[in-house]
């Protein structure tokens, strides 16, 4: 019996892909850094069985239609809003995702855009670079205090959870909300739930980690930026989609809110000339939350697994939309 065929949407080691190589057949696109195109996608998948795919790929109902032979999808990501689940229901196509294993890693990452914007880390690697550093007085590149201040987080998930217990250790005030109350993480973290409104009233550091929905399309929005201490900090390393950027840029440049730290945008990627990229109180990273090489490979071989799982196991491990 011929072996399944796994199209792999972005080159990978091939060290990572051995260790399945004795129950499928690969094939994947000749570049680690840029995507693959559309009409290749396209045309791979319609000779494939599985797809390994990225967050920045588009499994759409065209690509879904067109491919008979199709599985099983294994996104690369905790997040799935680039395939569309209801053509893939109708397809009987299961995807999967990789919860869990890059939570400490994103959390680590949250923190450190937290504290690189608080204490404005970015705007003194350049005062040094540009040669402005002339002389010592008490209030250059004066930032905010993190320690014993109120951090907000929206999206109490596991990444939530890991942020708060990182914010547990500089002695902050942990408020949460999210869609449903987690009172074992009340009591573990000493978090409290409040209203949305509330968070953004009185949080110092106001802390995006939803997941990308229609309910939170643009959550973060003119009314909401209006609403936050003119000190906070706003930190979103959740999807870009959650924040109109026209109303985040003008609450920057207009001081309704103090700064921004950034690791995902509406569109991706972003060029040097974006407006959010010309203020001083914006720190930008290139999406890279899960960026570690440990967790990468977590994450690549978790994918693999999943396809192992159901090819010839008892199905995935971390199955989005199971079908039988």
């Amino acid at each position: 019996m011929e072996k399944p065929l796994i199209y792999i949407t972005r080159k990978i080691p091939n060290d990572v892909i051995k260790p399945y190589e004795s129950n499928f057949q690969f094939k994947m696109w000749t570049s680690e850094d840029t995507p693959v195109p559309r009409d290749i996608l396209l045309q791979e998948a319609k000779r494939a069985d599985g797809l390994l795919c990225m967050l920045s790929d588009q499994i759409d109902e065209e690509l879904l239609y067109q491919a008979p032979q199709l599985k099983v999808v294994a996104n690369l990501a905790v997040g799935y809003d680039n395939i569309d689940l209801l053509a893939a229901e109708k397809q009987s196509v299961v995807v999967t995702n990789t919860p869990d294993v890059l939570t400490e890693t994103t959390a680590d990452l949250t923190f450190a855009l937290l504290l690189a914007t608080a204490r404005r880390l970015i705007e003194a690697y350049e005062f040094i670079k540009d040669d402005q550093w002339e002389h010592w007085s008490p209030y250059l590149l004066a930032g905010a205090d993190v320690h014993q201040q109120t951090i907000g987080i929206v999206g109490m998930g596991r990444i939530g959870e890991a942020v708060a217990r990182r914010a547990t250790g500089f002695g902050m005030s942990i408020l949460y909300h999210n869609r449903t109350r987690k009172l074992e993480t009340e009591k573990e973290l000493n978090t409290t739930y409040v209203s949305f409104d509330e968070l953004v009233r009185t949080s110092d550091f106001v802390v995006s980690l939803v997941p990308l929905t229609d309910a939170t399309e643009h959550l973060f929005n003119e009314s909401v930026f209006k609403q936050m201490k003119s000190s906070a900090i706003f930190i979103n390393v959740s999807r870009g989609q959650t924040v109109d950027e026209e109303a985040l840029y003008n609450a920057l440049k207009t001081g309704e809110i103090a700064a921004a730290g950034l690791d995902v945008f509406k569109d991706e990627p972003i060029s040097s000339n974006h407006p959010l990229m010309n203020l001083d109180n914006v720190v930008c990273l290139p999406h890279i939350g899960s960026a570690s090489r440990k967790t990468r490979e977590e994450m690549l071989h978790l994918c693999l697994r999943n396809l192992e799982g159901y090819f010839v196991g008892d199905g995935p491990l971390t199955p989005v939309r199971f079908i039988k």
